[in-house]
């Protein structure tokens, strides 16, 4: 498909009512998000049309995009302009998932984007901060994440706040040295403490969190015995 196909198909698909109530949440699409994996499939990876689908700001095709790019042709700079295009939190997550972690550029964009003042180029940094603390926190200095975490997470903007959130939590549940000290940062700082979960979720409440994964990984390690 050319352009012209493509966004025709995206507005065949758009359903205002979905994007009324997306943008009662704060994001901009109107297409359902099963649909435009199904549509991505059609297209395979095809970074010219990926290209063009971004420079129309229209927020489903952006979506689409990221799906459809070649992360690894990406210098630094071009991702991190590209990040300062973004306005609204669900692109920020998938072009960060689909583009950014497949790319070159991983930790040199965390570390510059981390300590952005801006809402949601630091929600990008802490998020793929985040990621680092799960999968290689190897050399990362993770007392001194949790010394910024208690600094600077009870103000921070919601969206930045929901990563450093995630990051105080995986920082507990992973490391049994520093599960007290954070489980005690969280219950300090209350951030997410009211949030309402819906029945079987887990809240994101960071101590309650922690005790319910690490509950998770004793039972399952109970199992394997």
């Amino acid at each position: 498909m050319n352009l012209t196909n493509v966004m025709r198909e995206l507005a065949a698909l758009s359903n205002e009512k979905m994007r009324e109530v997306n943008a009662r949440a704060g994001d901009a699409h109107g297409v359902n998000l099963t649909q435009l994996r199904a549509l991505a499939k059609q297209l395979k990876t095809d970074h010219a049309l990926a290209g063009e689908l971004w420079r129309t700001g229209d927020p489903d095709a952006r979506l689409l995009a990221t799906l459809v790019f070649k992360p690894k042709t990406f210098s630094a700079d071009e991702l991190d302009a590209m990040v300062r295009e973004i306005d609204y939190p669900k692109l920020l997550d998938w072009f960060i998932v689909n583009v950014v972690k497949a790319s070159r550029h991983v930790e040199e964009l965390r570390v510059r984007w981390k300590d952005s003042a801006s809402e949601l180029v630091g929600r990008a940094g802490w998020s793929l901060t985040t990621d680092r603390v799960v999968k290689s926190p190897a050399g990362l200095d993770l007392s001194a994440l949790l010394d910024q975490i208690e600094a600077e997470m009870k103000t921070a903007p919601g969206p930045k706040q929901w990563s450093m959130n995630h990051c105080l939590a995986e920082i507990g549940i992973h490391n049994p040295g520093l599960r007290a000290r954070a489980v005690a940062i969280g219950e300090r700082l209350e951030v997410l403490k009211d949030y309402p979960a819906s029945p079987g979720c887990t809240p994101p409440f960071a101590p309650v969190w922690i005790a319910e994964m690490v509950r998770r990984q004793k039972a399952a390690k109970t199992r394997g015995k």
